[in-house]
């Protein structure tokens, strides 16, 4: 049987992928009513290398499966998590938190998908290496381009400190 969820279109590289820098921040934008980083921008290329490789944050992003896959870590949530691109791309994003905060995570999902976002969060999550850590001043996002087609969800975190 296939999966009836829409999925982001899958080129080879999103890290440096315009038109998914485009989503992540149009997205946003008309969700939050602010900008994600700097308000203009020479181009979506530019946008896109700024987002993966030098945003002061942590952003990640998950596709629209049943179990939501990572298709999106920038190098600070890379660092954060303790994962290479290689090995967050494709990672369940359940994998992101402890099994005891599952159901915080599950409820932070579940607001998202009635709200369209939800800001302020704060949780615990896991590194790969099993250590604990704790994110705050998070926002979280439906993916939706400006058609209105739903490509799964993005959150990004300010904070980040030991558990």
């Amino acid at each position: 049987m296939t999966d009836p969820s829409p999925r982001i279109p899958a080129p080879a590289d999103r890290r440096g992928d315009p038109c998914f820098a485009s989503l992540l921040l149009g997205s946003y934008r008309r969700l939050v009513g602010v900008s994600l980083g700097p308000p203009v921008w020479a181009s979506d290329a530019e946008a896109a290398r700024w987002l993966y490789e030098n945003a002061p944050f942590g952003l990640l992003a998950h596709d629209a499966s049943a179990d939501p896959l990572f298709v999106y870590a920038n190098r600070t949530a890379q660092r954060s998590f303790g994962y290479t691109w290689e090995e967050f791309i494709g990672l369940p994003s359940r994998r992101s938190a402890a099994p005891e905060a599952q159901p915080d995570r599950d409820a932070l999902l579940a607001s998202v998908n009635a709200l369209g976002y939800a800001d302020g969060y704060r949780g615990l999550r896991l590194r790969k290496d099993g250590r604990i850590f704790r994110i705050e001043d998070v926002c979280m996002w439906n993916l939706t381009d400006a058609d209105g087609t739903h490509h799964g969800q993005a959150a990004v975190f300010r904070t980040w400190s030991a558990a």
